[in-house]
Order: C-alpha cells, then sequence, then structure tokens
C-alpha cells in the first residue's frame, strides 16, 4: 500500500494573495472616486447629555443639561425643528430666525 504524503496546511498560495490584492485595491478605488463622502465627519450641536435651547428674540442659543433649567432668556425649539449636528437642515434655519416671546418664529433683522 502506497504511503500517504501529507503537505502542511498553512502553505501559501498565490491565488489567495491575488485574491486580497484585487479587493483591497478595489475599496481603495471607490474610496477615492466617492471623494471619501461616505467618511464625513459631523460635528454634534450639543454633546451628549444637553439639548440645545434658542435665545428669545436674538440670534444666540445654548445647550443646556438633561434635566436642568432653561436660562432666563432661552426657550426649546419648537418641535421637528431641532438642529442635531452643526450645519445641518435646522441648525442652518436658525441663523436667520428666532422665536418671539410668544413662541412665534421671527426673521432676525441682522441675520447674515
Amino acid at each position: 500500500m502506497p504511503r500517504r504524503i501529507s503537505r502542511p496546511t498553512n502553505v501559501l498560495r498565490p491565488g489567495r494573495f491575488q485574491a486580497v490584492g484585487s479587493a483591497l485595491a478595489g475599496t481603495a478605488a471607490v474610496v477615492a472616486l466617492t471623494g471619501c463622502s461616505a467618511l464625513k465627519y459631523q460635528e454634534d450641536v450639543c454633546s451628549r447629555g444637553k439639548y440645545p435651547v434658542l435665545q428669545v428674540n436674538g440670534p444666540g442659543g445654548d445647550c443646556v443639561a438633561n434635566g436642568d433649567e432653561l436660562p432666563a432668556g432661552y426657550t426649546r425649539y419648537p418641535e421637528g425643528k431641532v438642529p442635531q449636528q452643526v450645519n445641518d437642515k435646522w441648525d442652518v434655519y436658525w441663523l436667520t430666525r428666532t422665536l418671539d416671546q410668544d413662541g412665534n418664529v421671527i426673521d432676525l433683522p441682522d441675520a447674515y
């Protein structure tokens, strides 16, 4: 009966390296062609544990710790119009608007 020859299981096979190299090259091409848009960083308006508030009749805003009272002269944003990230839809919207003492949205006279 002929003897069976065993081979080590960790033999390097050139085909595997070619496949891995092709996959890495393809990934690099996708990242280069998309301009790294998937890796875009967006800064939150407030840090964790805080929520944004709007200055009444003024251009300012602030962040208040959850559970704390609102500072005098500030109010919460209207529901559904709260900015989450810097330069998102609602952050840009509130650059030129604010709320009056009755909660009505008004244009800022010196908006930029």
